[in-house]
């Protein structure tokens, strides 16, 4: 399904956006909901924002992709980038700016690098986990995919 390509470009690893789409479009699944996905990534391809492939990935995890979800997820990529690159203040400045939606990750120290490399394992697990609680079977090959 494209999972560990999203995923790992979701949360920081270095993965180029037309490479995600690629991946998404080689391997589409049959969920009817997930279609017009699949049509929106062949009709801009790496223009698409970020919040197309994490509505995508809830879709196809079981989830309805409401805005609630989006926002949350969107907050864990931005804070697991933010993480995984080792920048204090772009960790800080999302932990601000997404306190909201972070909950408590927002709390967890980041003083030190490997705070921070805490912190990262904190949110993919935090991001696994709210794509988990889907109602697919899909969801086993994503939980997978991130371990």
């Amino acid at each position: 399904m494209g999972f560990e390509v999203v995923d790992g470009y979701l949360l920081g690893r270095d993965v180029a956006k037309a490479d995600v789409v690629a991946a998404l479009l080689v391997s589409r699944s049959d969920l009817p909901a997930a279609a017009p996905f699949y049509r929106a990534l062949e009709a801009v391809g790496a223009r698409a924002a970020d919040e197309a492939f994490i509505a995508l990935r809830l879709v196809l995890a079981g989830h309805a992709p409401g805005d609630d979800a989006v926002r949350r997820l969107r907050a864990y990529a931005q804070l697991a980038r933010a993480s995984a690159t080792d920048d204090p203040s772009a960790v800080d400045a999302v932990r601000r700016r997404e306190r909201a939606e972070l909950g408590s990750l927002a709390d967890l120290p980041a003083s030190s690098k490997a705070e921070r490399a805490d912190l990262h394992r904190a949110v993919v697990s935090a991001y696994a986990g709210t794509l988990a609680d889907g109602a697919t079977g899909e969801r086993n090959a994503q939980r997978d995919s991130l371990r």
